[in-house]
């Protein structure tokens, strides 16, 4: 990414300290984020005119997604960060989690679930894994709706201005680096048995400040 591009995201407010951290995508994040799509260079373009854009971007070369219902997917993060290495980027699209996995967890995790005979009987909804020949929407490097996260003044068309309306996504862990690490399959699988076997002994009610959780990323891999 340029110096212009660099400073065209840092003065966007893409550079976070303090405990929202773990939420605030990096230019580095955004590069990264990028390079998933066949033509990263007008996904970079089109992030500098537009920040608040959401894209869709092609799973399977530079990452996996594996998509939880919210309340699970919260539980399967509280594990893998609370008791286990913790996570690569995580996103919130339509009231599912979305986990950035490496390459190659969507193809392999469906079949480590049926090795360990887990299904809905035994408190685990459906995972949905995208792979190789699949493409998610993901959040856009800027929240419209953050008070904190002022936009530039974009001089656009108003018959552009549908594409920044607030796509119903957000980041819980943003991507910060331009080589971050993603869990693989083995590492999900164990997250998704513990999430599971923790829902058939608590109330399926979320704690209240459940939507306040940070995650801290200094103590990822």
């Amino acid at each position: 990414m340029s110096s212009t591009r660099d400073d065209l995201f840092t003065d966007a407010g893409f550079h976070a300290t303090g405990v929202d951290a773990a939420a605030r995508i990096t230019p580095e994040g955004i590069t990264w984020l990028a390079s998933a799509g066949t033509y990263p260079r007008s996904t970079l373009a089109l992030w500098e005119e537009r920040p608040a854009a959401p894209v869709v971007l092609p799973c399977g070369s530079v990452f996996d997604i594996v998509s939880a219902p919210a309340l699970f997917g919260r539980r399967m993060l509280d594990r893998l960060w609370d008791g286990g290495p913790g996570s690569g980027p995580v996103a919130v699209y339509r009231g599912r989690i979305l986990m950035f996995a490496a390459p190659g967890t969507a193809q392999r995790l469906p079949s480590l679930l049926r090795w360990e005979e887990f299904g809905r009987a035994d408190g685990m909804p459906p995972l949905l894994c995208h792979g190789t020949g699949d493409a998610v929407t993901v959040p856009a490097p800027a929240d419209p709706e953050g008070p904190d996260m002022p936009l530039p003044d974009l001089d656009v068309p108003d018959v552009d201005l549908p594409l920044l309306a607030p796509s119903g996504s957000r980041w819980l862990v943003a991507p910060d680096t331009r080589n971050p690490w993603l869990p693989g399959p083995e590492v999900l699988l164990w997250a998704a048995v513990r999430a599971a076997r923790a829902a058939v002994r608590i109330s399926i009610f979320p704690h209240p400040d459940q939507g306040a959780k940070v995650y801290d990323v200094s103590r990822r891999r």
